[in-house]
């Protein structure tokens, strides 16, 4: 962990507070000025924030013109600066607030940086606008021109320029500032400095409103934290500015990588504070694999090698600090249904141009597919049907074949009779059990001998029965195979390699795992693909336990599997969770298990996406998240690659990544999850300090050994809320 922090710190995890402010400003009232913003960084303090912004020129106010020639106004606002820099001997944030500063006969538009008592340094504002309702440089010189490095401010010596970067001891901490029109222009300095180290990049801002002002203030900020993978932190002048031909709405944002984190309500009659905690690590994970940023830098090396860099010491709470930021519990799945639908949107036609450029380019124009009466095998084949229509080719070319053997439930059988006639495809059903009975009598299997022995050979004989089947029909009817295991499975490990559902032609659900596929389908009933005859039985399969269906139980078919995936390999909900921080930033194991917690501790916590009611709300405490994650990355990494180095071709999907070895995945086969587990055993206590309010939290299960792998044909998905039943075909061996 970072520093002497606890667990349950978000100084402990890569992350740093941050806020932006906007108190009432009085004109030529430095005193009053720096009371109000005295109150707003003591409340900053109090919520263990490290950096505070205010907004441009907030000293003495910005709307002064040519008052800045005065005098009187600028021997107060040293004199106010001064008083300022005092006050926060006993303070922790990092205050940046502008003033007005005369240099050798020329006056500044600046930032400083105060700290614990001291001036760390004042950045003056580099362009300086003179067109529109702006006409600065009546007023003020560019710090581009300023051939000095220092002034003096009272007795001390200060680092005077527009090229400093701010580094703490705080890993990854380093920030800059920049002034209002610095962004507005082709170049923001900003770049510069986030090419040279700064991961926060801070701007004080004066900016009136008119209308439409605001998103596009929005936008400049989004776009700089985006290309820069910065925070950008953006404070402008508000209540209290003069009104003689321009409005102020005290406008305050925090964006991390283009994504708003806070911002503050406009034209508000009182000051206020936005605060958010950004995630430092994660701009420098993003920052180490897009090859294009550290390219960058090398390129403008000359203009990065000119940055200076003042170092300083933050004084930060060792104490329990909580993370002050929203972490979705489904990162695949928005809780916002406005951007969940046009994620479903795009996911689905994805996989449907994926499957259709690959008939085409085959000459083929007839799939065939296993169809299980689960989730995953049913969005395939919805995916399948909309691909000929797509094609103008009948839904009959789509082969799909329900193939029950020793454990079928009648549910799952009957969901996938009902969907092949809903949706018009070829309807095939084959018994397996008779070409599973043959190979297990041919092999010399005890169950051959009436033995009830359920062990993983008498698993993989249907899974490959089934498989083998498939691509025959494939041979006979010149065909395409479908695959329908999707990511977290493949994440897991949890499918039968090679002659089993691992392999297929095409699959469209490789890069979908399952807490999304089951948005998938509801987001294709919702919006009516398929007709309303396909709509009682796409619930169904919604409601459908996430079984294997291998191992019977006693003999009869019901209404349900009786076994459950989730019991073995984990909930759904935290393996995606765990896929998601793991394989697309590469986090610790203590950080994934800190921010799963904080998603999924309390029920009654943060959004949930529609779909799921109050009462099946589950949450899972620490010590639960703790032991499937330590299930999860024995088997991500230590013994299951060697079936995502060899897997069909699919298309990707979504931005949290997929596992091909062609693609965003590629990993040797032989590496250990030893420090993997070691660091999550060494970081991550059985109780967190915080009361975790876990409710609905599945029963215990005993963990599997590090080799132990299982298979299935067909896992399908349920929705996430679904509760497991205890599996009972014990552990089973990779293959």
């Amino acid at each position: 962990m970072n520093g002497p922090f606890p667990f349950d710190s978000i100084y402990a995890h890569g992350f740093v507070r941050t806020a932006v402010a906007v108190p009432t400003v009085r004109l030529a009232n430095p005193a009053f000025n720096v009371e109000r913003m005295l109150g707003l960084a003591r409340k900053a303090a109090e919520r263990h924030v490290a950096v505070v912004v205010f907004p441009e020129l907030g000293i003495t106010g910005y709307s002064l013109d040519d008052l800045f020639q005065q005098e009187a106004v600028l021997e107060r606002a040293q004199e106010a600066l001064l008083d300022l820099m005092f006050a926060t001997r006993e303070l922790c944030p990092a205050l940046v607030v502008g003033y007005p500063m005369r240099v050798r006969g020329s006056l500044f538009n600046c930032a400083a940086v105060l700290h614990r008592g001291k001036i760390l340094g004042v950045v003056p504002k580099t362009y300086i606008p003179n067109y529109r309702e702006f006409y600065e440089k009546r007023q003020f010189s560019s710090g581009a021109q300023a051939d000095f490095s220092q002034i003096e401010i009272g007795a001390e010596t200060v680092p005077f320029g527009t090229n400093l970067i701010f580094r703490s001891n705080l890993p990854n901490f380093a920030f800059f500032v920049e002034i209002c029109e610095d962004l507005w222009s082709p170049i923001p300095p900003s770049s510069y400095a986030a090419l040279g180290g700064a991961t926060v990049l801070a701007n004080l801002s004066a900016s009136n409103i008119t209308i439409g002002k605001a998103d596009y203030r929005r936008a400049l900020a989004a776009s700089q934290s985006g290309r820069c993978i910065s925070a950008y932190l953006y404070s402008a002048a508000g209540g209290g500015e003069s009104t003689t031909d321009l409005a102020w709405d005290g406008h305050g944002m925090i964006f991390e990588n283009a994504q708003m984190l806070a911002e503050t309500a406009r034209f508000e009659s009182e000051e206020c504070l936005a605060i958010a905690d950004v995630d430092l690590e994660r701009l420098t994970q993003e920052r180490m694999r897009i090859t294009s940023f550290n390219d960058t830098a090398f390129n403008h090396r000359e203009q990065v090698s000119k940055l200076r860099e003042i170092d300083f010491e933050l004084c930060l709470s060792t104490g329990p600090v909580p993370l002050e930021r929203t972490v979705e519990r489904f990162p695949f799945v928005p809780s916002d249904s406005t951007a969940r639908d046009k994620r479903c949107h795009e996911a689905y036609n994805i996989q449907v141009a994926g499957l259709s450029k690959r008939l085409e380019s085959s000459g083929y124009k007839r799939v065939v597919i296993g169809v299980s009466g689960g989730l995953d095998s049913a969005h395939a084949l919805i995916v399948a049907a909309k691909t000929m229509d797509r094609l103008k080719l009948p839904r009959t070319n789509v082969l799909a074949y329900t193939m029950p053997g020793f454990a079928t439930s009648d549910r799952t059988l009957n969901n996938a009779r009902r969907l092949m006639g809903a949706l018009g495809v070829t309807a095939g059903e084959i018994d397996i059990v008779p070409s599973c009975n043959q190979m297990l009598k041919d092999i010399g299997h005890p169950h051959s001998a009436d033995h009830e022995v359920f062990d993983i050979t008498f698993e993989n004989v249907q899974a490959g029965e089934r498989t083998s089947h498939l691509f025959r029909l494939a041979n006979l009817h010149r065909a395409l195979v479908m695959g329908t295991g999707d990511l977290s499975e493949l994440a897991l490990g949890w499918c039968t390699y090679g002659v089993g559902d691992h392999m297929s032609h095409y699959n469209v659900n490789a890069s979908v795992p399952k807490t999304l596929i089951q948005y998938l389908i509801r987001w294709v009933d919702d919006t009516d693909q398929f007709g309303e005859k396909s709509s009682e039985v796409f619930q169904s399969i919604l409601e459908t336990e996430i079984s294997p269906e291998l191992v019977p139980d006693g003999g009869s078919r019901n209404d349900q599997p009786h076994q459950s995936s989730e019991d073995i390999v984990g909930p759904y909900d935290l393996a995606d969770f765990n896929i998601y921080f793991i394989t697309r930033f590469g986090f610790k194991p203590s950080k994934v298990a800190f921010l799963c917690m904080n998603a999924w501790s309390n029920p009654a916590k943060g959004p949930w996406p529609d779909g799921i009611p109050i009462g099946k709300r589950r949450g899972y405490d620490l010590a639960t998240i703790k032991k499937w994650l330590s299930v999860f990355l024995q088997r991500f990494f230590g013994n299951t690659q060697f079936k995502r180095t060899c897997v069909p071709n699919g298309p990707k999907v979504g931005s949290g990544g997929a596992l091909s070895p062609r693609g965003d995945w590629r990993a040797p086969s032989d590496a250990e999850a030893t420090i993997w587990l070691d660091e999550l055993e060494r970081n991550v206590p059985e109780f967190g300090s915080q009361k975790l309010e876990a409710k609905r939290q599945k029963p215990e299960v005993e963990n599997q050994k590090p080799e132990v792998e299982n298979q299935k044909p067909e896992v399908e998905n349920q929705k996430p809320e679904a509760m497991g039943r205890k599996a009972r075909s014990g552990r089973r061996k990779a293959e």
